[in-house]
């Protein structure tokens, strides 16, 4: 019996040999790099924030609650990242993170937290801006040039993967200019560093310390990283924030066409030697393109002195491009090229915020009714197996909410069990009436409550068990 305590002690002195001897025969050059890259992560930390977003979300139909004052809804809680781009406190992550949320606070690496807003979003390409107000200057982040950027790069991605907390991951840029149907324009930088979910909104950084991507997507046959994560490129992400900063909107360029890629098929149809341009689908009457004589089935091959090499690169360089600017369009018809000269208006912002501009949340307005807006009832015998706790213990089921009962704020949901109340047991509505009633005497405005989260019902869970939750018994 002894052996095995005495292998592993033995084992554990050979493995730290080797490592210090394998640290040992590392060329100094490498030790120094190892040394750099850790003081390099050290100093982007404080850049970095982790994100909470809590959103109220309804559930299907045949959850509902048959009391008509009830109403079956549970809060969404989703973990996500985000930086510092200005050291007034605005900080930048994507729409996903925060779309729908009522309440938003930011994590600092120093474990310091602080309430957000969103002040600004550009939803179909996934950008938000947050502010805080923390009292001070934040150190903000540096923005790199993703033009530059080669696939083989190293980079480095920080986050909050998973809900864990503030991470990193290392790897290198394993492809550009990836096209995931996420958006019309999409260009992302795709990494092996481990992305998973929660990273979103995080910067992807050089070695040099400056942000090269925003962390925004994945791919995976399963939940987790399988070495495709996606990323903004910082160039098109800066280039939103500025305008959003300045303009309040994304003010994008505007021609008044729908286009498409030239494939391979369509090009031996158009009599082409091979595929080339983006043809055009549809002119918007009034538009830039019809006022220059732009027609359907025309091929732009280029715009202005650029060759943008797919379509997608096309409305990208339209977009970015600022109103009223003169250009020429190369254009391919019935067999002849020739240029066009167009200018560009700014796409019509009534149009261009039915699709992108932000929707805005009101944070509900928490009641805090006699009964907490609770709708309980007795814990059926036969749920104990579910819930690995003992068949004779005293508990409520929660089959209810009021949709603006301030316990959901609290993470009380449909489903979970209600244990105790403070020091009092509760088995049925009666009692757990009296032990709110007996707390809301007290000298505090909240309340301890003992919950057995229904999770721990549909899946096991790593920490099982129940858990503490201070509820708001009184507004003060």
């Amino acid at each position: 019996m002894e052996r095995v305590p005495r292998i592993g002690l033995r084992l554990g002195r050979v493995a730290a040999a080797l490592g210090l001897a394998a640290l040992l025969s590392v060329p100094a050059a490498a030790q120094e790099m190892m040394i750099n890259q850790a003081e390099l992560v050290h100093s982007l930390l404080p850049s970095v924030v982790n994100i909470t977003a809590r959103a109220e979300i309804g559930l299907p139909t045949n959850q509902m609650s048959a009391a008509a004052t009830q109403q079956q809804f549970e809060i969404r809680v989703n973990a996500g990242s985000g930086f510092i781009v200005e050291p007034d406190g605005t900080i930048a992550t994507n729409w996903h993170v925060v779309d729908g949320a009522f309440e938003i606070f930011v994590t600092f690496s120093d474990g310091s937290r602080a309430r957000a807003q969103v002040v600004n979003a550009a939803r179909i390409v996934d950008i938000a801006m947050l502010k805080v107000d923390v009292g001070h200057p934040l150190p903000a982040v540096h923005w790199g040039d993703s033009n530059k950027v080669q696939i083989g790069d190293p980079v480095l991605a920080i986050g909050n993967p998973l809900g864990v907390g503030l991470s990193v991951t290392g790897g290198i840029i394993s492809a550009l200019n990836r096209n995931i149907s996420d958006t019309p324009y999409d260009d992302f930088i795709q990494t092996d560093a481990a992305i998973n979910h929660g990273n979103s909104g995080g910067p992807l950084f050089d070695l040099k310390g400056e942000v090269i991507g925003v962390n925004t997507a994945l791919i995976s046959t399963t939940s987790a990283s399988a070495g495709l994560g996606f990323a903004i490129p910082a160039n098109d992400a800066h280039a939103i924030i500025d305008r959003l900063m300045h303009y309040g909107w994304l003010r994008p360029g505007w021609l008044g066409v729908k286009i498409q890629q030239v494939s391979p098929d369509m090009a031996t149809a158009l009599s082409m030697v091979q595929p080339a341009g983006s043809i055009v689908a549809w002119v918007v009457k009034g538009g830039p393109a019809e006022a220059a004589g732009m027609h359907i089935g025309d091929v732009i091959l280029r715009f202005g002195d650029s060759v943008p090499s797919d379509d997608r690169a096309l409305l990208r360089e339209i977009a970015s491009s600022p109103p009223g600017l003169e250009t020429t369009f190369t254009v391919r018809r019935d067999g002849k090229t020739f240029d066009l000269p167009v200018k560009l208006a700014e796409w019509p912002k009534m149009q261009w915020e039915l699709r992108d501009a932000p929707t805005k949340v009101a944070e509900p307005h928490w009641n805090i009714p006699p009964d907490l807006g609770l709708q309980v009832a007795p814990a059926p015998a036969d749920m104990w197996s579910k819930y690995a706790v003992p068949a004779d213990t005293k508990a409520v089921i929660v089959t209810g909410i009021a949709r603006d009962a301030e316990v959901a704020r609290r993470g009380i949901a449909a489903g979970d069990l209600i244990l105790r109340v403070a020091d009092q047991d509760v088995g049925t509505a009666a009692e757990l009436q009296q032990a709110i009633d007996t707390a809301r005497k007290g000298s505090t405005t909240f309340a301890m409550f003992l919950v057995l989260p229904k999770t721990q019902a549909d899946k096991p869970s790593q920490f099982p068990g129940p858990k503490w939750i201070a509820v708001r018994v009184r507004d003060s």
